[in-house]
């Protein structure tokens, strides 16, 4: 098997080396790179590409360089000792021993002189560059002998080499070979790297001999195949692009939304539309096509912002305010009318402005700001589109959208009737396109690199969002293994839902509650359909937005009743005002700020706006006289901070002057990687830590989550966050309870991991509901725990994933 840092080299070479064995097969298991694209090596995936590997006779492991070699060793190590004595670590240059190896392997050799031959592999190279002469002579027998020349073109190079050792290890009889024509001392042809020091070249003559029962058969068998020329003239006529395989071509991205989705490929309809050459109408004229385009497209974006915070939550309809604001936008605007007044007509006015405010965005260092080109884009193509007439990008037909990334206002959009699955060649699984692909249930894969794009129309293809397999033209029976897993996907979800409203236990009978984030009374109402124990998470900031006022705490008061009515008197848990920099307020204006994530934003602006922050507590303390309430705390960063927004509470309750509601509970949310490291200091202030996972994740990894270019490193699952969580459930130490309520909680495969570090409450999407509760419901408590545990050492979140998956 092959240990590289790279997918494709380790690809590469097992390709060259299966060329060497005249088609008999030697099985070859990869275990390279983190994913297609990203290098590195895991040890966990060489343990299981070793199982893989492993007849009952042993493997013989070749390594690239580094840790490669560390990450084999340590793979070594989660090998029992019987399968552990059958692994040769060889130290064999990767691609000569390879090839070296496989020939070796398919002439029956066991595992030792496969490794020997290997390790010996650049004998050939070295004599050949002078660097280390030949072996002296080996071998006397003379039962048989011959000669032939080498007539083809490069002499005896690899591939014809490992032909002729092929054939000679195929009869009893040990042959030997030397070059006649440089006077070489004899070598056995049985080892490639060997006849490799031969140095033969076109015209070379080559003595044979050989000794033993079948010493004629052998030496007969060689003078055939070099007759042939050792097949390398086979099919030279015919030199024609090879027909596509029979087997369907498999590719993985990054899974983004889970489901099984299979239908033909079909191209997002959204690229730039062409501008005519048409002269300009006039300036006055110009000016009126942009206005009118530009209110058009405000309107479609109010639009598209209320559906979104009513079907997914404030927390992602935000991105519309910051499209919005390009429109109002007075450089760029100043720009395009100059344009207009120089006679350009209004459409290549407009296209060529936003590009100029878009590549000032692309040159920029921080890759938050430089991530708003692609926001200014799509906003200038919306506006473009509609200028021309061009309508809205959508997919043409139903099937699989493949497309280079999809932006808010295309997953805004999206119709799961007519998008079965989502293929994206760039994009990050905690994009706001993904999430919102997900909250519709529509199977997504990202992150599969641009060839993805040249798969023509029309074409079958299958993948599965909760792995991010794809397959590209399955044949029949990989399409009905599809659709056999997209079958019992859809009976497992069944049955998920129809116990939905059941209390969630473990095998062990540990008790997880598992409520919903909600962002709206149509929210409640789902997640009270769902099965929801409690809302989780009650994002107000849909209260605040868009709006020239701070609504007061009669009006909070009445919108949080009517949430309470909606999800049937069960637990609300009202998270205070989380907007800043990233989610600005029209009526509170702010100064500007470089990175606006790392700002003025959750407890920090409440604190900053203190007649907020006590209108807010006011309204959330009237509630919790007649529903369960527990208040949660954003972005919290020192205890300081808690304990003012406890005072301020204290104060709430005196001027409701009802006393302190029964069940009113406080807790934080915990985003920043110091807070969790200070959990202990902050419990005896807190009932309750909430994690969100989303924040901690792009803190504690320094990765932007909608950055593209980081799809894979922003993974919840990574070690350095798991450790963070784990922090967190031993500093609460049972006396505050802890719970997740980001992206990581409505993934079936994490829950198992997250009740073993001690998470005992999951907050997800109302649609994901039934369905964690499965995943806790088949969650064996006392095997989690130490899974979990050696999850906090492994190397990476592909580790991790590889893990929990066995």
């Amino acid at each position: 098997m092959v240990v590289s840092h790279s997918r494709a080299l380790a690809r590469a070479a097992v390709a060259l080396a299966a060329e060497m064995t005249q088609g008999q097969p030697v099985p070859i298991e990869i275990a390279a790179g983190l994913d297609e694209t990203t290098t590195g090596t895991d040890a966990v995936a060489i343990t299981t590409a070793i199982q893989a590997a492993d007849r009952g006779d042993g493997v013989v492991v070749l390594m690239d360089l580094g840790s490669a070699v560390l990450s084999a060793e340590l793979a070594l190590d989660l090998l029992d000792d019987a399968a552990r004595d059958r692994v040769v670590l060889c130290p064999a240059p990767l691609v000569e021993g390879l090839v070296a190896a496989v020939v070796t392997a398919a002439g029956g050799a066991g595992r030792k002189e496969v490794a020997g031959e290997a390790v010996g592999a650049l004998a050939g190279k070295l004599a050949h560059l002078g660097g280390q002469q030949a072996p002296p002579p080996e071998g006397t027998g003379t039962d048989s002998d011959a000669e032939f020349v080498v007539r083809i073109p490069h002499g005896l190079h690899a591939r014809p080499a490992a032909r002729l050792v092929t054939q000679a290890r195929g009869f009893d009889a040990r042959v030997e070979l030397r070059n006649g024509t440089t006077g070489s001392g004899w070598v056995p042809a049985s080892s490639l790297s060997r006849v490799a020091t031969l140095g033969v070249l076109p015209g070379h003559r080559v003595d044979v001999r050989a000794s033993g029962p079948q010493a004629r058969e052998a030496v007969d068998g060689i003078l055939a195949l070099a007759a042939a020329d050792f097949g390398e003239n086979e099919g030279e006529g015919d030199r024609s692009v090879p027909e596509p395989p029979a087997r369907a071509e498999v590719g993985a991205g990054v899974p983004a939304s889970p489901g099984i989705a299979v239908g033909p490929v079909r191209h997002a309809a959204s690229a730039v539309p062409e501008i005519p050459g048409e002269p300009s109408r006039g300036a006055e004229q110009e000016h009126g096509r942009l206005e009118a385009a530009t209110a058009t497209v405000r309107d479609e974006l109010r639009r598209l912002r209320a559906a979104t915070a009513r079907e997914v939550g404030e927390g992602h309809a935000d991105i519309f305010d910051a499209h919005l604001l390009l429109l109002d936008d007075a450089d760029l605007l100043d720009d395009v009318r100059a344009r207009i007044d120089d006679g350009t007509p209004a459409p290549r006015a407009w296209a060529d402005a936003t590009e100029r405010v878009a590549a000032e965005f692309d040159v920029l260092e921080d890759p938050y700001l430089r991530g708003r080109a692609f926001d200014v884009r799509d906003v200038g193509l919306q506006v473009l589109r509609t200028l021309l007439g061009a309508g809205a990008a959508a997919m043409p037909e139903a099937g699989v959208l493949v497309a280079s990334e999809l932006s808010p206002a295309e997953a805004a959009v999206l119709d799961p009737e007519r998008a079965a699955g989502v293929l994206l060649a760039y994009g990050s699984p905690t994009s706001h396109g993904a999430i919102l692909a997900r909250t519709r249930g529509i199977p997504a894969v990202v992150g599969l690199g641009p060839a993805i794009l040249e798969v023509p129309d029309g074409t079958p293809v299958a993948l599965d969002g909760g792995t991010g397999e794809v397959v590209v033209a399955p044949a029949d029976a990989v399409l009905t293994g599809f659709r056999e897993r997209a079958a019992e996907q859809a009976s497992r979800r069944d049955r998920a839902a129809a116990r939905a409203t059941a209390p969630a236990a473990t095998r062990d009978g540990e008790a997880l509650t598992v409520g919903a984030n909600v962002g709206s009374v149509a929210d409640a109402r789902a997640a009270a359909g769902s099965g929801a124990d409690l809302a989780g998470l009650v994002r107000t900031e849909f209260l605040f937005l868009d709006r020239d006022a701070a609504p007061d705490a009669d009006e909070q008061e009445a919108v949080y009743r009517q949430i309470a009515e909606a999800l049937g008197g069960r637990r609300l848990t009202l998270r205070t005002l989380d907007v800043g920099g990233d989610k600005p307020l029209r009526y509170l204006p702010a100064a500007a700020e470089a990175n606006p994530f790392l700002g003025v934003r959750g407890i920090r602006h409440s604190l900053a706006h203190p007649r907020l922050l006590a209108d807010q507590l006011l309204a959330f303390v009237r509630v919790a006289h007649d529903v369960p309430v527990s208040v949660m705390v954003p972005m919290v960063s020192t205890v300081a901070e808690v304990v003012d927004v406890r005072r301020m509470l204290d104060e709430a309750v005196a001027r409701a002057g009802r006393g302190t509601p029964p069940g009113l509970r406080v807790g934080i949310m915990t985003e920043v990687p110091a807070t969790a490291l200070k959990t202990a200091a902050l419990t005896p202030y807190v009932d309750f830590f909430s994690i969100g996972t989303n924040d901690l994740t792009q803190y504690a990894l320094a990765a932007e989550r909608g950055n593209a270019a980081l799809a894979a490193l922003a993974d919840g699952l990574d070690p350095g966050v798991l450790r963070l969580i784990d922090a967190v459930c031993r500093g609460a130490g049972g006396r505050a309870t802890v719970a997740v309520c980001g992206e990581l909680a409505s993934d079936e495969a994490a829950v198992p991991l997250l009740a073993g570090l001690g998470v005992r409450q999951l907050s997800v999407v109302p649609r994901m509901v039934p369905l964690v509760k499965d995943a806790i419901r088949a969650t064996d408590l006392a095997a989690a725990a130490p899974v979990a545990a050696r999850a906090l050492d492994a190397p990476d979140a592909a580790a991790v994933r590889a893990l929990i998956a066995r």
